[in-house]
C-alpha cells in the first residue's frame, strides 16, 4: 500500500507475542506487525476479548494469529501461554507487554487493593512475561517492547497507582536491557502520551480538559494509535538493532510541558 512508511516485509517471518493485544494501543501494534509480515499470538485474561482482533488480523491483515487466554498476574498462566505460542510457531521473536489497568482515583481515596491490582497487572505482569519468554528469546536473539507511560515523569494527580506501576516497568526495561543484552535480547519501551483514539482517553480525560491539555503539547495535537504502531515497528525492526534500554517517549513533547491533568 502506498501510504505505508515501512517496507511491507520488514517483520517477515517474525513471531510476535502481544499481551493486551485484543484492543487499544497493543491491538493496533499487533495489527501493524501482522501487516508487515509477522505472525501473531495475542493474549488477554478472557479469550472472548481476543476473538474480534484475531479475525481482523487473519481476514483483513492477511496474517496468521492465535488467541491465547492468560492472566499476566499469574506466572503459570503466562508460562502456558508462552509455551503454546512456541509450540505452535516453533519460536518467539518479539514480545510486546501491553496489558494494563487504569482508573482515576485520588491518592487519599485509593484502596490498597486498587493500588496493588494495577501494580500486579502492569509491573508484575511485565516481569512475568519477560521471565517466561526469556529462554525462547535467547534462541531467537530478538527483543522485548514494554509499553509504559509518561505519567510518572513529573506528577499526574489521580494516577499515583499507574505512575508507580509504569515507573516499575521503566526500571524493568533498563535492568533487563543490561542483563539480557549480553544474551542477545534487546529490551526497549514506548511511553505514549495522550492517545485520543483509545477507550482509555474516552474514560479518563474529561472533555473540559482536552483543550487545556492540547495547548501543552508542543506539536499541537493528541497522539493516535498509529503513532505508537510506527514506533513499535521501528524498535522491532533491524533498523533499531543497536538500540537497547531506551524508553521512547511518543507524546509530541508534552511531558516537557508538565503532565498534570489539573
Amino acid at each position: 500500500m502506498a501510504n505505508r512508511i515501512f517496507a511491507e516485509d520488514i517483520l517477515q517471518g517474525k513471531i510476535a507475542f502481544v499481551t493486551g493485544g485484543g484492543t487499544g494501543i497493543t491491538g493496533g501494534v499487533a495489527r501493524a506487525f501482522a501487516r508487515h509480515g509477522a505472525k501473531l499470538a495475542i493474549t488477554s485474561r478472557k479469550i472472548e476479548s481476543l476473538k474480534a482482533m484475531k479475525e481482523l488480523i487473519e481476514n483483513e491483515d492477511g496474517s496468521e494469529c492465535i488467541a491465547v487466554a492468560g492472566d499476566v498476574r499469574d506466572f503459570t498462566d503466562v508460562q502456558n501461554a508462552i509455551a503454546r505460542t512456541a509450540e505452535h510457531y516453533g519460536s518467539i521473536d518479539i514480545v510486546v507487554n501491553g496489558a494494563a489497568g487504569n482508573f482515576l482515583c485520588a491518592a487519599n481515596e485509593l484502596s490498597a487493593n486498587g493500588f496493588g491490582t494495577v501494580i500486579d497487572i502492569d509491573t508484575k505482569g511485565t516481569f512475568n512475561v519477560c521471565r517466561a519468554a526469556c529462554e525462547d528469546l535467547k534462541k531467537s536473539r530478538c527483543q522485548i517492547i514494554n509499553i509504559s507511560a509518561t505519567l510518572h515523569y513529573l506528577a499526574t494527580p489521580m494516577q499515583i497507582h499507574v505512575s508507580a506501576a509504569k515507573a516499575g516497568v521503566d526500571a524493568i526495561t533498563r535492568n533487563l536491557s543490561v542483563e539480557w543484552g549480553r544474551l542477545g535480547i534487546r529490551v526497549n519501551g514506548i511511553a505514549p502520551g495522550p492517545i485520543e483514539d483509545t477507550e482509555g482517553m474516552k474514560r479518563l480525560l474529561p472533555e473540559a480538559l482536552k483543550d487545556k491539555i492540547t495547548k501543552r503539547i508542543p506539536l499541537g495535537r493528541f497522539g493516535k494509535i498509529k503513532d505508537i504502531e510506527n514506533a513499535a515497528l521501528f524498535l522491532a525492526s533491524d533498523a533499531a538493532s543497536y538500540i537497547n534500554g531506551v524508553t521512547l517517549v511518543v507524546d509530541g513533547g508534552q511531558w516537557l510541558q508538565g503532565t498534570s491533568l489539573g
